[in-house]
């Protein structure tokens, strides 16, 4: 008699998206450190590193939005890893022209022009997997998204201490050489290691929409939902001012004298502690109401970190003001995810998500852009204080709207509905 042959367990679905959006993510975050301190160094201008800034944003933002009929139709899998694979291709020819000696500013912009303009959808068509990775894996939807979260929070603590470090020690080439490698490994693990029936293209059969009528389907989604217009205009507004302290904390950490070690450990210290959050809100987030949580973890995470900055305290203090921000931070993608898996029907998600997340992401090109004009013109602290004061209010009075009470409502709907 012959031996049973081995069972072959399947990777999990999940695990797989997980470990891609790590891998890409970390690469990406590492890039977020070396690039704007590249520039900051080499040209000495704070407006000319938001101009960097705007360059990659821009593009991402618009792609991201232009891009969703395309994942619906052909599938997100196949755009994933393809635009990881342009990403890496884009980002490799920055140190390999600085070696040349052939890279100026203005290739250099175009450059992350293009970085940007493939990471949109490469985002987009991951986050676009989230929910069927979930579903297949046999886990509930906040637990999918806490996990991704997770992983976003561990790319931003792993990414910028590892920035920081190969700023130090080998200079900024190095760290984008590494992004460069990451996004090639994010690649090939979607390409090769999810399963076919992830991500896979829409069926056939049906007619399918033009690409104006299918774009034209996620707007109509958006207005006709209360709660999903309010939740993108708050994410502007603070979107918009997080995209400032991507450029306002290289200006800080240069002119403090902290350099780029302390810029990667703060960014690391934020990022560490938002996997902790993230960790609970995985664990706990079904249980939790949304709305409390999801403002709660606003108001910790988003003005604090700008007004320490603004009045000249000590590291220590810094370091504790980004610590407990980062933890409450942690909480807002899970519960996020959620809701708008739960409201955005599964044969427009790419669409809706690509339109609703660039509308989220509107302000981010400017943000960083007048945050440096605004640094070069009066200074660094009074922007960090009317940032940090704009983010306090946006955040309080977001809250008293009673439209965002729908963040636990369709929860309770849906539970109701399985009793």
């Amino acid at each position: 008699m012959r031996p049973p042959r081995p069972v072959r367990r399947r990777p999990s679905p999940l695990g797989g998206l997980v470990a891609a959006v790590a891998v890409s993510l970390t690469g990406t975050r590492v890039a977020a450190v070396v690039l704007p301190w590249f520039v900051l160094v080499t040209t000495g201008s704070a407006a000319q590193t938001g101009v960097v800034t705007f360059c990659e944003t821009a593009p991402y933002v618009a792609s991201k939005a232009l891009s969703g009929p395309w994942i619906d139709r052909l599938g997100p899998r196949r755009i994933s890893w393809t635009a990881d694979l342009a990403s890496a291709s884009a980002v490799v020819l920055v140190p390999l022209l600085h070696a040349l000696s052939l890279l100026s500013y203005a290739p250099l912009l175009v450059l992350v022009a293009v970085v940007g303009a493939a990471r949109g959808p490469g985002d987009l068509a991951k986050e676009v997997m989230v929910p069927q990775a979930a579903e297949l894996t046999g886990v509930v939807l906040e637990r999918g998204t806490g996990w991704i979260g997770v992983m976003e929070r561990l790319s931003g603590t792993l990414g910028p201490a590892a920035g920081g470090a190969l700023v130090l020690l080998f200079g900024p080439m190095a760290g984008l050489v590494a992004n460069a490698a990451a996004f090639l490994a994010g690649s090939a693990l979607v390409a090769l290691a999810l399963p076919g029936e992830l991500g896979g293209p829409a069926p056939a059969g049906r007619r399918r929409p033009g690409y104006l009528r299918s774009l034209g389907e996620a707007f109509t989604l958006l207005r006709s939902d209360r709660l999903l217009p309010a939740v993108m205009l708050m994410l502007a507004v603070t979107n918009f001012l997080d995209a400032a302290l991507g450029v306002l904390l290289p200006v800080w950490a240069r002119d403090s004298g902290s350099g780029a070690g302390m810029l990667g450990l703060l960014i690391g210290v934020g990022s560490a502690t938002a996997v902790g959050g993230s960790l609970v809100a995985a664990s706990v987030a079904h249980r939790l109401p949304r709305r409390r949580v999801f403002l709660a973890g606003f108001l910790i995470g988003g003005a604090p970190k700008f007004l320490i900055l603004a009045v000249d305290a000590p590291i220590w203090a810094v370091l504790a003001v980004f610590a407990v921000g980062g933890f409450g931070a942690g909480f807002l993608n899970p519960v996020l995810g959620a809701v708008l898996f739960e409201r955005i029907p599964p044969e427009l998600l790419g669409r809706a998500q690509g339109v609703g997340s660039s509308l989220a992401f509107a302000g981010v090109p400017l943000g960083g852009l007048l945050a440096g004009a605004g640094a070069t013109a009066v200074g660094l602290m009074p922007v960090l204080a009317t940032v940090g004061l704009a983010y306090l209010l946006t955040t309080l009075v977001s809250g008293m709207f009673p439209v965002w009470r729908g963040m636990d409502a369709r929860r309770v709907n849906a539970a109701a509905a399985q009793a």
